[in-house]
């Protein structure tokens, strides 16, 4: 596997988690309306649900000397587990065993994306957005052939297909 690629295949992992974020936003929604974020108040054990407790179980001991943003964020995400379906904790899981495999720098060059992502226009997300999806829904085949044809391209000619692309957008709008 190629350097270029792995950095690809990072991003597409970081991508693909951002996106299901997105997607399942009435989950996070849930939680982070159960536990509000700026609130610094620790959370007492016996105050968690029996499925909070067992999902939290390997924090029991040592619950009450976590830091209170820590036990917080330890919480929305349970709950965002929670409402998860089951097809959707599927995908988590699939989307912690890739990132787990990422190198140290895979996993900082697809976090300094992520944030680039996040930092864009609403409509421009949206945009990047059907772009994924388009290209999800290409044959493997045609997925590869574009990878490769990316891979071999100069700087220049890289440009330059981004420029058409561009160009054909505009037409289409």
């Amino acid at each position: 596997m190629s350097h270029r690629f792995s950095r690809r295949a990072a991003l597409a992992a970081v991508f693909a988690v951002g996106m299901q974020y997105a997607v399942s936003s009435r989950a996070l929604a849930a939680a982070e309306a159960a536990v509000p974020a700026q609130s610094a108040s620790p959370i007492a054990w016996s105050s968690l649900s029996a499925e909070e407790q067992k999902l939290l179980g390997r924090f029991n001991e040592k619950w009450s000397t976590l830091p209170a943003e820590q036990q917080q964020r330890l919480l929305r995400g349970t709950r965002r587990w929670m409402a998860m379906t089951p097809e959707e904790r599927e995908r988590a899981k699939s989307r912690h065993a890739r990132w787990k495999e990422l190198t140290p720098e895979q996993k900082e060059h697809a976090r300094r994306a992520w944030k680039r992502y996040q930092q864009l226009p609403p409509d421009q997300q949206e945009h990047v957005r059907d772009n994924y999806r388009r290209f999800k829904d290409l044959s493997p085949e045609k997925r590869e052939r574009l990878r490769e044809r990316w891979r071999n391209a100069t700087p220049e000619e890289r440009e330059r297909m981004l420029e058409r692309k561009r160009l054909r957008q505009q037409r289409e709008r």
